[in-house]
Order: C-alpha cells, then sequence, then structure tokens
C-alpha cells in the first residue's frame, strides 16, 4: 500500500498539527509521528512540520498551507507524501490530485507497520481484514471508471457495474478471512475454556506501544519474546507462566500496543486478539516513564479500552527509571502516585520486580 525503498521514491513527511484538538505537546507530536515513518522503513528526503488553526472538508489542508505543499512539492520533485493526521477518503484523493503525489496517512502509514510486524496466522488475517477495510473506502465515491457495465459471462447479468463488482469481490475477501480467523478463533476458545477450569488467575499487559510490555514479560517469567526499540514490534498475544510467592502462580499475557488516533478498522480487525483482556483478573498497565508524553499516553490507553467496553483492576507500573536522573524522578513522583496501586520498575535491571510480584500477590481482586 505504501511505496518503500524497494521502489524508492522521493518521500516527504507532512506533520500537521492541531492545538485545539489535542492535549499532546507540538514535539511529542512530531517525534511520535517520526518514529512511525522510521518503524515502516520509509527513507524520508523532505519534512514539513506545520500547526493548523482549522481543517478544510475537502483538502484538509487550508487554502494557504495548501499553496505551500503544492509548490514544496513540484520544487522538490516529490512522489510520496506522509501525512501525521487521518484523512477521510476524499481528503486524500484531492491531495493527491492537488500535489500529483502518492498521499499517505496516518491509518495506512500504522496499518504498513502492522503488516511488517505480522507474524502469526492469526495476525496476518486480521491485518489483511484491515487493509480490505482501507482498499474499500478508496473505492467508495470513484467516477466514470466505476460506472462502467459489462455483460460478459460470470457477470451477474448484463448492466452490472464495476463498482458492484468490486463491492462483491471484496465483500467475498471479507467472508474468506473471517471464516479462516473463526478456525483459528476456536482453537484460542479451546484453550482459553481449558485455562478457566484450571482456576489460574490470569493478568494480562496493556500499555502504549514501546512502554517495555514484552520486555517485562521476559523478565517476570524467564521468556525470550521478541524485544525491540521500535513501535508495534510484536502483535500476538503470548502467554506465559508466573510464579510468585507461597507457590501462587498465574497466567501472564502480552498484548498488542496502543497509540494515539489508533485506526478503527484496525481495531475491529483485532478485536479477536484484545478479547484476551475480558478474561483478565488484573491489568498491568505499563508505562514509559521517560517519555514526556507519558501522561497523554495513559489518556489514550484508557479510552482504548473504554472504545472496547473492557473495565478491570489495573495496576499502573511506571518502566524505564534509568532513563531518568534521581532528581527527574523525585519530581515524577508526586504526579506517578495519583495513578494508584503503581510500582516501580525497569525491566533491564530488574528493578521493582519484587515489589511487582507481591503487589499482584495482594491485589484481593486478582483472586476472584
Amino acid at each position: 500500500m505504501i511505496l518503500t525503498a524497494e521502489v524508492r521514491p522521493k518521500t516527504l513527511i507532512l506533520g500537521t498539527f492541531l492545538p485545539h484538538k489535542s492535549s499532546w505537546h507540538i514535539d511529542d507530536y512530531f517525534e511520535e509521528f517520526k518514529s512511525l515513518v522510521k518503524t515502516a522503513g520509509i527513507d524520508v528526503d523532505g519534512e514539513f512540520f506545520t500547526k493548523l488553526r482549522s481543517i478544510d472538508r475537502t483538502y484538509f489542508l487550508t487554502k494557504g498551507k495548501l499553496r505551500e505543499i503544492v509548490e514544496l512539492c513540484e520544487s522538490g520533485d516529490y512522489e510520496q507524501v506522509i501525512c501525521s493526521a487521518m484523512l477521510t477518503p476524499l481528503q486524500r484523493r484531492n491531495l493527491e490530485d492537488a500535489t500529483n503525489c502518492r498521499i499517505v496517512d496516518r491509518g495506512q502509514l500504522i496499518l504498513e507497520i502492522f503488516r511488517n510486524s505480522a507474524t502469526t496466522a492469526e495476525g496476518k488475517i486480521q491485518v489483511e481484514m484491515a487493509e480490505i477495510a482501507v482498499l474499500k473506502t478508496r473505492m467508495t465515491g470513484f467516477g466514470k471508471e466505476m460506472a462502467q457495465q459489462e455483460g460478459r459471462i460470470g457477470t451477474r447479468g448484463p448492466g452490472e457495474k464495476l463498482k458492484e463488482y468490486e463491492t462483491r469481490f471484496y465483500k467475498t475477501l471479507v467472508q474468506q478471512a473471517q471464516k479462516r480467523l473463526g478456525t483459528l478463533k476456536k482453537t484460542r476458545d479451546v484453550q482459553r475454556k481449558r485455562r478457566l477450569a484450571s482456576g489460574i488467575p490470569l493478568v494480562c499487559l496493556v500499555g502504549y506501544t514501546n512502554a517495555g510490555k514484552s520486555s517485562l514479560l521476559n523478565l517476570l517469567t524467564k521468556s525470550e519474546v521478541l524485544v525491540e526499540d521500535k513501535l508495534f514490534a510484536t502483535l500476538d498475544t503470548t502467554t506465559r507462566e508466573l510464579f510468585l510467592e507461597n507457590d501462587k502462580k498465574v497466567l501472564i499475557s502480552d498484548t498488542v500496543g496502543f497509540i494515539s488516533q489508533l485506526p478503527h478498522h484496525l481495531v475491529e480487525a483485532f478485536k479477536s486478539t484484545l478479547d484476551e483482556l475480558r478474561y483478565a483478573h488484573v491489568l498491568l498497565h505499563v508505562v514509559d516513564i521517560s517519555n514526556s508524553a507519558w501522561e497523554e499516553q495513559i489518556k489514550v490507553v484508557h479510552e482504548t479500552l473504554a472504545e472496547l467496553e473492557i473495565e478491570k483492576p489495573m495496576v499502573y507500573v511506571f518502566n524505564k527509571m534509568d532513563k531518568l536522573s534521581v532528581e527527574e524522578l523525585a519530581e515524577l513522583e508526586g504526579a506517578c502516585y495519583r495513578y494508584a496501586p503503581c510500582v516501580f520498575a525497569h525491566a533491564c535491571t530488574k528493578d521493582g520486580v519484587s515489589k511487582l510480584k507481591q503487589q499482584l500477590i495482594e491485589s484481593s481482586d486478582l483472586w476472584k
């Protein structure tokens, strides 16, 4: 969906920030956007960052900003523009016509990262379903080329329009993907029933992407789950045994990380994976305390869980504390303790692990 290093188009990244619609600091917002582009493996040839006071329904950008971008694309001979915002299909097509460049919005960028990170059959099917949802929006609204009629053998009667054929084709693809996903879901349900019958409590790791969930899982369970310093390094749910004091044992699962403005079709596609959270006795909310936008990231996680209608007891784990100085950590402690119960930890130095286990033991909601 996105032209990457194999074709090597000349790429401009367009960062657009709306202060009246976001509580994020502008630097944090643009830094995350650049991290997304880097994770997708896209080589960047130019950058343009700006604040927007309002949004144009037709082009997203206001007339003045649109003129600047068009002139920049023409002078720089850019072939691809990566936009930090979510665009409607109409806005994307109009921008492509105006700039004569391929336009990639935030949703497509995140989807590309998901596609590159999916390793299991279930993950690949869920990404496939999300891609089909995007392709359907690209088809909607096209003009004469989608109104052609044909009466050849294989179509449903004379006069079927190309748009009707494409709609039926995508519907078939979705049904096939759902059937394959349903088969895998049955296997997961059988495993879940066995686990629930055993009476072993389930703990789920949640948090913003790249907060250190997989590293914490490896530390607690002595596993070797993939760990990389990038966004969405792992998409698939991994479950391991965690032994606590007094011979108590729990199961701990790592889930896909969240991010601000996560496309709705991705949330829908990964609902089967995130269903694991519904059966959890307690959630371990891992927070990257070294990130200056950590409070905004907590809000994003809360909002995503609310969208999924998941409400569970939660323990906050403030991770990566080694990246802060003693003075910086002391300044943040007061703010962190607003999120109780909480534990300060670091997955690499093993700091706070014993306190975290003790917190799980003392959490009465865990054993209900």
